[in-house]
Protein backbone atom coordinates (compact mmCIF):
# COMPACT_ATOMS: atom_id res chain seq x y z
CA UNK A 1 0.00 0.00 0.00
CA UNK A 2 1.32 3.43 -0.90
CA UNK A 3 1.28 6.15 1.73
CA UNK A 4 -0.72 9.36 1.29
CA UNK A 5 1.21 12.39 0.11
CA UNK A 6 2.87 14.47 2.79
CA UNK A 7 5.62 17.03 3.20
CA UNK A 8 7.87 18.31 5.97
CA UNK A 9 9.90 21.50 6.35
CA UNK A 10 13.45 21.40 7.60
CA UNK A 11 15.32 24.75 7.59
CA UNK A 12 15.38 25.70 3.87
CA UNK A 13 14.42 22.25 2.48
CA UNK A 14 10.93 20.81 1.93
CA UNK A 15 10.77 17.02 1.72
CA UNK A 16 7.85 15.21 0.12
CA UNK A 17 6.94 11.61 1.04
CA UNK A 18 4.29 9.07 0.09
CA UNK A 19 2.44 8.99 -3.22
CA UNK A 20 2.07 12.22 -5.18
CA UNK A 21 -0.83 10.87 -7.23
CA UNK A 22 -4.41 12.01 -7.67
CA UNK A 23 -5.78 9.14 -5.54
CA UNK A 24 -3.48 9.82 -2.57
CA UNK A 25 -2.99 13.54 -2.72
CA UNK A 26 -5.69 14.42 -0.17
CA UNK A 27 -5.52 17.96 1.22
CA UNK A 28 -1.94 18.51 0.07
CA UNK A 29 -2.85 21.38 -2.34
CA UNK A 30 -4.48 23.39 0.48
CA UNK A 31 -1.53 22.78 2.80
CA UNK A 32 0.94 23.87 0.13
CA UNK A 33 -1.02 27.06 -0.52
CA UNK A 34 -1.01 27.81 3.22
CA UNK A 35 2.75 27.32 3.50
CA UNK A 36 4.60 30.65 3.81
CA UNK A 37 8.12 29.63 4.85
CA UNK A 38 11.31 30.30 2.94
CA UNK A 39 12.88 27.40 1.07
CA UNK A 40 15.62 26.92 -1.47
CA UNK A 41 15.25 23.24 -2.33
CA UNK A 42 12.49 20.64 -2.70
CA UNK A 43 13.53 17.05 -2.01
CA UNK A 44 11.46 14.37 -3.78
CA UNK A 45 13.72 11.41 -3.03
CA UNK A 46 11.22 10.05 -0.49
CA UNK A 47 8.17 9.83 -2.75
CA UNK A 48 6.85 6.46 -3.88
CA UNK A 49 4.94 7.55 -6.96
CA UNK A 50 4.21 10.73 -8.90
CA UNK A 51 1.69 11.44 -11.65
CA UNK A 52 0.83 14.53 -13.70
CA UNK A 53 -1.26 16.11 -10.91
CA UNK A 54 1.53 15.62 -8.39
CA UNK A 55 4.13 16.94 -10.81
CA UNK A 56 2.00 20.03 -11.40
CA UNK A 57 1.64 20.69 -7.67
CA UNK A 58 5.40 20.38 -7.15
CA UNK A 59 6.16 22.57 -10.14
CA UNK A 60 3.76 25.29 -9.02
CA UNK A 61 5.05 25.15 -5.44
CA UNK A 62 8.66 25.40 -6.64
CA UNK A 63 7.83 28.30 -8.96
CA UNK A 64 6.07 30.23 -6.18
CA UNK A 65 9.05 29.88 -3.81
CA UNK A 66 11.83 29.93 -6.44
CA UNK A 67 13.12 26.58 -5.19
CA UNK A 68 15.20 23.86 -6.82
CA UNK A 69 13.68 20.39 -7.29
CA UNK A 70 15.90 17.38 -6.57
CA UNK A 71 15.60 13.68 -5.86
CA UNK A 72 13.53 12.53 -8.86
CA UNK A 73 14.41 9.49 -10.92
CA UNK A 74 14.65 9.68 -14.74
CA UNK A 75 10.94 9.04 -15.37
CA UNK A 76 9.83 11.51 -12.73
CA UNK A 77 12.24 14.15 -14.02
CA UNK A 78 10.93 13.70 -17.56
CA UNK A 79 7.32 14.06 -16.35
CA UNK A 80 8.18 17.19 -14.41
CA UNK A 81 9.97 18.60 -17.44
CA UNK A 82 6.90 18.04 -19.63
CA UNK A 83 4.62 19.66 -17.05
CA UNK A 84 6.97 22.63 -16.76
CA UNK A 85 7.05 23.05 -20.54
CA UNK A 86 3.25 23.06 -20.65
CA UNK A 87 3.03 25.89 -18.11
CA UNK A 88 2.41 28.66 -20.61
CA UNK A 89 0.04 31.61 -20.25
CA UNK A 90 -3.13 31.24 -22.32
CA UNK A 91 -5.12 34.26 -23.44
CA UNK A 92 -8.78 33.80 -22.57
CA UNK A 93 -9.71 36.03 -25.48
CA UNK A 94 -7.76 36.63 -28.69
CA UNK A 95 -5.86 39.87 -28.82
CA UNK A 96 -7.96 42.47 -30.60
CA UNK A 97 -6.41 43.67 -33.84
CA UNK A 98 -7.36 46.51 -36.09
CA UNK A 99 -9.33 45.91 -39.26
CA UNK A 100 -6.41 46.86 -41.50
CA UNK A 101 -3.94 44.57 -39.71
CA UNK A 102 -6.42 41.69 -39.70
CA UNK A 103 -7.14 42.14 -43.40
CA UNK A 104 -3.45 42.24 -44.29
CA UNK A 105 -2.87 39.15 -42.14
CA UNK A 106 -5.64 37.23 -43.89
CA UNK A 107 -4.27 38.23 -47.29
CA UNK A 108 -0.81 37.09 -46.23
CA UNK A 109 -2.16 33.76 -44.96
CA UNK A 110 -4.00 33.26 -48.24
CA UNK A 111 -0.87 34.02 -50.27
CA UNK A 112 1.21 31.59 -48.20
CA UNK A 113 -1.46 28.87 -48.50
CA UNK A 114 -1.66 29.43 -52.26
CA UNK A 115 2.12 29.21 -52.59
CA UNK A 116 2.23 25.99 -50.57
CA UNK A 117 -0.57 24.49 -52.64
CA UNK A 118 1.15 25.41 -55.91
CA UNK A 119 4.42 23.96 -54.62
CA UNK A 120 2.66 20.74 -53.63
CA UNK A 121 0.84 20.57 -56.96
CA UNK A 122 4.11 20.90 -58.88
CA UNK A 123 5.67 18.21 -56.71
CA UNK A 124 2.71 15.92 -57.34
CA UNK A 125 3.00 16.57 -61.09
CA UNK A 126 6.65 15.56 -60.88
CA UNK A 127 5.72 12.36 -59.02
CA UNK A 128 3.14 11.60 -61.73
CA UNK A 129 5.74 12.03 -64.47
CA UNK A 130 8.14 9.77 -62.59
CA UNK A 131 5.41 7.13 -62.28
CA UNK A 132 4.73 7.45 -66.01
CA UNK A 133 8.44 6.93 -66.74
CA UNK A 134 8.54 3.83 -64.55
CA UNK A 135 5.52 2.37 -66.35
CA UNK A 136 6.93 3.31 -69.77
CA UNK A 137 10.20 1.51 -68.98
CA UNK A 138 8.34 -1.48 -67.49
CA UNK A 139 5.29 -1.99 -69.74
CA UNK A 140 4.07 -4.99 -67.75
CA UNK A 141 3.18 -2.61 -64.92
CA UNK A 142 0.80 -0.67 -67.16
CA UNK A 143 -2.82 -1.11 -65.99
CA UNK A 144 -4.64 -1.18 -69.30
CA UNK A 145 -8.02 -2.21 -67.88
CA UNK A 146 -7.98 0.66 -65.37
CA UNK A 147 -7.25 3.19 -68.14
CA UNK A 148 -10.04 1.82 -70.35
CA UNK A 149 -12.47 1.98 -67.44
CA UNK A 150 -11.53 5.64 -66.93
CA UNK A 151 -12.11 6.25 -70.65
CA UNK A 152 -15.72 5.28 -70.05
CA UNK A 153 -16.08 7.39 -66.90
CA UNK A 154 -14.35 10.51 -68.25
CA UNK A 155 -15.40 10.31 -71.90
CA UNK A 156 -18.33 8.09 -72.81
CA UNK A 157 -20.45 8.92 -69.77
CA UNK A 158 -19.86 12.64 -70.33
CA UNK A 159 -21.05 12.72 -73.96
CA UNK A 160 -24.68 13.51 -73.13
CA UNK A 161 -24.09 16.41 -70.74
CA UNK A 162 -21.21 17.87 -72.80
CA UNK A 163 -23.26 17.60 -75.99
CA UNK A 164 -26.33 19.27 -74.46
CA UNK A 165 -24.26 22.06 -72.93
CA UNK A 166 -22.36 22.66 -76.17
CA UNK A 167 -25.53 22.71 -78.29
CA UNK A 168 -27.15 25.30 -76.04
CA UNK A 169 -23.97 27.42 -75.93
CA UNK A 170 -23.87 27.40 -79.73
CA UNK A 171 -27.45 28.66 -79.84
CA UNK A 172 -26.71 31.38 -77.26
CA UNK A 173 -23.58 32.60 -79.08
CA UNK A 174 -25.36 32.74 -82.43
CA UNK A 175 -28.44 34.46 -81.01
CA UNK A 176 -26.53 37.12 -79.07
CA UNK A 177 -24.10 37.70 -81.94
CA UNK A 178 -26.88 38.01 -84.49
CA UNK A 179 -28.77 40.55 -82.36
CA UNK A 180 -25.73 42.79 -82.06
CA UNK A 181 -24.53 42.41 -85.65
CA UNK A 182 -27.98 43.10 -87.13
CA UNK A 183 -27.64 46.67 -85.86
CA UNK A 184 -24.82 47.14 -88.41
CA UNK A 185 -26.36 45.02 -91.16
CA UNK A 186 -23.61 42.42 -90.74
CA UNK A 187 -25.58 39.47 -89.38
CA UNK A 188 -23.77 37.16 -91.84
CA UNK A 189 -20.68 37.62 -89.65
CA UNK A 190 -22.44 35.52 -87.02
CA UNK A 191 -20.97 32.52 -88.84
CA UNK A 192 -17.47 33.91 -88.29
CA UNK A 193 -18.24 34.47 -84.62
CA UNK A 194 -19.62 30.98 -84.02
CA UNK A 195 -16.91 29.17 -85.96
CA UNK A 196 -13.85 30.94 -84.62
CA UNK A 197 -14.82 31.34 -80.98
CA UNK A 198 -15.98 27.73 -80.80
CA UNK A 199 -12.94 26.03 -82.31
CA UNK A 200 -10.42 28.38 -80.73
CA UNK A 201 -11.78 28.92 -77.22
CA UNK A 202 -15.20 27.93 -76.00
CA UNK A 203 -15.36 24.36 -77.28
CA UNK A 204 -12.31 23.20 -75.33
CA UNK A 205 -12.67 25.63 -72.42
CA UNK A 206 -16.29 24.75 -71.58
CA UNK A 207 -15.48 21.07 -71.97
CA UNK A 208 -12.60 21.45 -69.52
CA UNK A 209 -14.90 23.14 -67.00
CA UNK A 210 -17.45 20.34 -67.35
CA UNK A 211 -14.79 17.64 -67.00
CA UNK A 212 -13.38 19.41 -63.93
CA UNK A 213 -16.81 19.42 -62.35
CA UNK A 214 -17.57 15.80 -63.25
CA UNK A 215 -14.31 13.89 -63.31
CA UNK A 216 -11.99 16.11 -61.27
CA UNK A 217 -14.36 16.05 -58.32
CA UNK A 218 -14.88 12.31 -58.73
CA UNK A 219 -11.11 11.69 -58.67
CA UNK A 220 -10.71 13.70 -55.46
CA UNK A 221 -13.67 11.99 -53.76
CA UNK A 222 -12.65 8.47 -54.79
CA UNK A 223 -9.00 8.76 -53.78
CA UNK A 224 -9.91 10.73 -50.66
CA UNK A 225 -12.29 8.01 -49.52
CA UNK A 226 -9.61 5.39 -50.16
CA UNK A 227 -7.18 7.44 -48.06
CA UNK A 228 -9.77 7.70 -45.29
CA UNK A 229 -10.38 3.95 -45.24
CA UNK A 230 -6.59 3.30 -45.36
CA UNK A 231 -6.82 1.48 -48.69
CA UNK A 232 -3.96 3.59 -50.04
CA UNK A 233 -1.77 2.61 -47.08
CA UNK A 234 -2.72 -1.03 -47.63
CA UNK A 235 -1.63 -0.76 -51.27
CA UNK A 236 1.76 0.56 -50.20
CA UNK A 237 2.05 -2.24 -47.66
CA UNK A 238 1.60 -4.95 -50.30
CA UNK A 239 4.05 -3.23 -52.65
CA UNK A 240 1.59 -1.53 -55.05
CA UNK A 241 2.37 2.07 -55.95
CA UNK A 242 -0.72 4.29 -55.53
CA UNK A 243 0.71 6.66 -58.15
CA UNK A 244 0.79 3.87 -60.73
CA UNK A 245 -2.43 2.15 -59.70
CA UNK A 246 -4.69 5.14 -58.91
CA UNK A 247 -3.26 8.37 -60.27
CA UNK A 248 -1.66 7.40 -63.58
CA UNK A 249 -4.75 5.69 -65.13
CA UNK A 250 -6.89 8.73 -64.31
CA UNK A 251 -4.33 11.18 -65.69
CA UNK A 252 -3.80 9.21 -68.91
CA UNK A 253 -7.52 8.78 -69.50
CA UNK A 254 -8.24 12.47 -69.00
CA UNK A 255 -5.33 13.63 -71.17
CA UNK A 256 -6.37 11.31 -74.02
CA UNK A 257 -10.11 11.96 -73.80
CA UNK A 258 -9.96 15.77 -73.55
CA UNK A 259 -9.04 16.38 -77.24
CA UNK A 260 -11.82 14.00 -78.33
CA UNK A 261 -14.38 15.60 -76.03
CA UNK A 262 -13.23 19.07 -77.07
CA UNK A 263 -13.62 18.25 -80.76
CA UNK A 264 -17.02 16.68 -80.12
CA UNK A 265 -18.13 19.74 -78.14
CA UNK A 266 -16.94 22.11 -80.87
CA UNK A 267 -18.86 20.23 -83.57
CA UNK A 268 -22.06 20.18 -81.51
CA UNK A 269 -21.67 23.89 -80.69
CA UNK A 270 -21.31 24.72 -84.40
CA UNK A 271 -24.39 22.61 -85.15
CA UNK A 272 -26.36 24.58 -82.54
CA UNK A 273 -25.17 27.89 -83.95
CA UNK A 274 -25.87 26.79 -87.52
CA UNK A 275 -29.39 25.70 -86.57
CA UNK A 276 -30.19 29.09 -85.08
CA UNK A 277 -28.70 30.90 -88.11
CA UNK A 278 -30.93 28.76 -90.35
CA UNK A 279 -34.09 29.45 -88.33
CA UNK A 280 -33.50 33.10 -87.40
CA UNK A 281 -31.33 34.52 -90.18
CA UNK A 282 -32.42 32.25 -93.01
CA UNK A 283 -28.87 31.04 -93.73
CA UNK A 284 -29.12 27.48 -95.09
CA UNK A 285 -26.79 24.79 -93.71
CA UNK A 286 -24.85 24.48 -96.97
CA UNK A 287 -24.07 28.19 -97.00
CA UNK A 288 -23.21 28.06 -93.30
CA UNK A 289 -20.68 25.26 -93.86
CA UNK A 290 -19.17 26.91 -96.94
CA UNK A 291 -18.75 30.17 -95.05
CA UNK A 292 -17.12 28.31 -92.14
CA UNK A 293 -14.55 26.78 -94.49
CA UNK A 294 -13.71 30.23 -95.83
CA UNK A 295 -13.37 32.19 -92.59
CA UNK A 296 -12.08 29.67 -90.04
CA UNK A 297 -8.34 28.98 -90.48
CA UNK A 298 -7.00 25.53 -89.74
CA UNK A 299 -4.83 27.05 -86.98
CA UNK A 300 -7.97 27.57 -84.88
CA UNK A 301 -8.43 23.80 -84.86
CA UNK A 302 -4.79 23.31 -83.95
CA UNK A 303 -5.12 25.75 -81.05
CA UNK A 304 -7.97 23.76 -79.55
CA UNK A 305 -6.24 20.42 -80.03
CA UNK A 306 -3.03 21.70 -78.39
CA UNK A 307 -4.81 23.13 -75.36
CA UNK A 308 -7.09 20.15 -74.70
CA UNK A 309 -4.52 17.61 -73.37
CA UNK A 310 -2.89 20.29 -71.21
CA UNK A 311 -6.26 21.10 -69.66
CA UNK A 312 -6.86 17.39 -69.11
CA UNK A 313 -3.51 17.03 -67.34
CA UNK A 314 -4.29 19.97 -65.05
CA UNK A 315 -7.75 18.64 -64.16
CA UNK A 316 -6.60 15.09 -63.40
CA UNK A 317 -3.52 16.13 -61.42
CA UNK A 318 -5.49 18.66 -59.34
CA UNK A 319 -8.20 16.10 -58.55
CA UNK A 320 -5.79 13.32 -57.59
CA UNK A 321 -3.57 15.71 -55.63
CA UNK A 322 -6.45 16.94 -53.47
CA UNK A 323 -7.66 13.38 -52.97
CA UNK A 324 -4.25 12.34 -51.67
CA UNK A 325 -4.35 15.17 -49.11
CA UNK A 326 -7.42 13.79 -47.32
CA UNK A 327 -6.72 12.84 -43.71
CA UNK A 328 -8.45 12.21 -40.39
CA UNK A 329 -12.17 12.73 -41.07
CA UNK A 330 -14.91 12.49 -43.69
CA UNK A 331 -15.42 16.25 -43.78
CA UNK A 332 -12.11 16.64 -45.57
CA UNK A 333 -13.42 14.55 -48.47
CA UNK A 334 -15.95 17.25 -49.26
CA UNK A 335 -13.47 20.06 -48.60
CA UNK A 336 -10.80 18.55 -50.85
CA UNK A 337 -13.32 17.74 -53.57
CA UNK A 338 -14.44 21.37 -53.66
CA UNK A 339 -10.82 22.53 -53.68
CA UNK A 340 -10.04 20.19 -56.59
CA UNK A 341 -12.80 21.66 -58.76
CA UNK A 342 -11.95 25.27 -57.89
CA UNK A 343 -8.22 24.78 -58.47
CA UNK A 344 -8.73 22.93 -61.73
CA UNK A 345 -11.06 25.57 -63.18
CA UNK A 346 -8.83 28.42 -61.99
CA UNK A 347 -5.67 26.87 -63.43
CA UNK A 348 -7.42 26.03 -66.71
CA UNK A 349 -8.46 29.65 -67.18
CA UNK A 350 -5.00 30.94 -66.23
CA UNK A 351 -3.27 28.56 -68.65
CA UNK A 352 -5.81 29.46 -71.34
CA UNK A 353 -4.81 33.11 -70.98
CA UNK A 354 -1.15 32.18 -71.43
CA UNK A 355 -2.06 30.13 -74.49
CA UNK A 356 -3.95 33.07 -75.97
CA UNK A 357 -0.90 35.32 -75.65
CA UNK A 358 1.45 32.62 -76.94
CA UNK A 359 -0.57 31.74 -80.03
CA UNK A 360 -1.04 35.41 -80.87
CA UNK A 361 2.69 35.98 -80.60
CA UNK A 362 3.45 33.18 -83.10
CA UNK A 363 0.86 34.49 -85.56
CA UNK A 364 -2.00 32.00 -85.00
CA UNK A 365 -4.71 34.65 -84.86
Amino acid sequence: MTEPAAFSHDTDVVRFTGSLSLAKIGDLPERLRAFDGKISRIDLSGIERIDTVGAWLVHRFAAEHDAEITGLDADGAHLLEQVSAADQPVAMRPVARGTLIRTIGEIGDAVVATGNTLYGLLGFLGATLIAFWHVATHPKRFRFNAVVQRFEVVGVNALAIVGLMSFLIGIVIAQQGAVQLQQFGAEFLTINLVGRITLRELGVLMTAIMVAGRSGSAFAAQIGTMKLTEEVDAMRTIGVSPMEALVLPRVLATVIMMPLLGMYASIVTIIGGGLLCWITLGIPPVTFIQRLREVVPITDLYVGLVKAPVFGLIIAVAGCFQGMLVESDAEQVGTRTTAAVVQAIFLVIVIDAFFAVFFTSIGWI
